[in-house]
């Protein structure tokens, strides 16, 4: 897949996240994957169950948890509906068109998008209510709340629809950068009022969900260097939300914390992520560009602990449950650490294939959605 995406001059050299440094044949002995160490267990991880949604491809396919169900989707077209504490479908529905993004949802209508711009709402029951087009491609999730479904294009427009009509509401422009990354950058709700996001260039906004006019618009960094590779500073992941602290993080630039409010600064430390952070009222945790593991206090900033035990295994988004900070990596395998030191407390395997998606909580069960597209449910105990 290709992570860059130029709006002037071709990339003189295919490149990834991985190999951002540098255009070259030669293997960089730094990025090995650390080898998995055992340790004693402090949590009991039971697996509940599996399903199959189907495989993601090229892109990033995140499920998401409302209630006790889970919605999920792949890139040949499935889209479906799951009973979390069963792992039993409900639903299931097969578009039209091949998928690049998914799955957003409040329980009642499901939105998810195609390459070409296509975004398609699925009822309660999951057949297709409406069918709109954005403005490019579309490889992050919807969000679907507050009378809206609103997405982004790979550029970092936001498109705002009607949920029950598809009628267009309004658009959202960001600045133009000369390169970007082709990474899944999400969305927030703050309330009922504003949706948080992130663009490239390093910004941060909230948009009125009215209006689509910015209420505040504030840099989480700046770009830096000479070449236009060394400058991208983009925004990854989606903006957390807990209380009136709003965090975001960008690739070679800083990761912040905002007065969601007035997008006044409440602490910023350098960092870097491709994938993004998690957030509660206690923590800022993420994986930088070498999966090296950062928690932050939330209030302050201050470093609580930093974990190299799963460096250069391509770490996910992670999710804070409990006394754990869980996160996926590039065998599929699911690793809880401490929230007290970062140590490893449990570990369990999936199907061997990459967990780049977030977990989700749905109910008391953990859900982790792998590249090749099968679902698992797990409970700690």
């Amino acid at each position: 897949m290709n992570l860059l995406k130029r709006y002037a001059v071709p990339v003189a050299c295919a490149m990834t996240v991985l190999t951002m440094a540098a255009c070259s044949s030669t293997k960089d002995e730094r990025r090995v994957p650390t080898p998995l160490t055992e340790f004693k267990p402090v949590l009991e991880v039971q697996q509940a169950w599996k399903a199959s949604v189907g495989k993601g491809g090229r892109y990033l396919f995140s499920p998401v948890a409302v209630g006790d169900a889970v919605y999920a989707a792949g890139t040949n077209g499935s889209v479906a509906k799951f009973d979390a504490k069963t792992g039993k479908e409900v639903w299931r529905t097969k578009l039209d068109s091949d998928l690049s993004a998914g799955v957003g949802s409040d329980g009642t209508l499901t939105a998810v998008g195609a390459l070409k711009g296509q975004v398609y709402v699925l009822g309660a029951d999951g057949k297709l209510l409406w069918k709109a087009t954005a403005p490019g491609e579309i490889i992050s999730p919807p969000l679907v709340g507050n009378g809206f479904v609103v997405v982004r294009t790979v550029d970092g427009q936001i498109t705002a629809f009607n949920a029950e009509t598809g009628e267009q509401k309004w658009v959202y422009r960001n600045r133009a950068v000369p390169l970007n990354l082709r990474v899944s950058a999400g969305m927030t709700f703050a309330g009922n009022a504003a949706v948080l996001a992130g663009f490239p260039g390093g910004t941060f906004a909230a948009i009125n969900l009215q209006t689509g006019d910015a209420f505040w618009e504030t840099p989480v960094s700046y770009p830096k260097g000479v070449t236009e590779v060394e400058r991208i500073n983009d925004v990854t992941g989606a903006p957390t939300l807990v209380g009136a602290a709003t965090c975001a993080v960008t690739f070679q630039g800083q990761l912040g914390c905002f007065d969601a409010n007035s997008g006044r600064p409440i602490w910023e430390k350098p960092f870097s992520s491709t994938s993004g952070i998690a957030q509660d009222d206690r923590v800022v945790v993420g994986g930088d560009d070498w999966s090296v593991v950062d928690a932050f206090d939330a209030s302050s900033g201050a470093l609580l602990w930093r974990s190299d035990k799963l460096k250069n295994r391509d770490v996910s988004v992670p999710y804070l449950l409990g006394h754990a900070a869980v996160v996926g990596d590039y065998q599929g395998y699911v690793h809880f650490l401490s929230r007290d030191d970062g140590s490893l407390i449990a570990r369990v395997k999936t199907d061997g294939s990459p967990i780049t998606a977030a977990p989700v909580l749905a109910g008391d069960t953990l859900v982790v959605q792998t590249h090749d597209g099968d679902l698992y449910g797990f409970r700690p105990r």
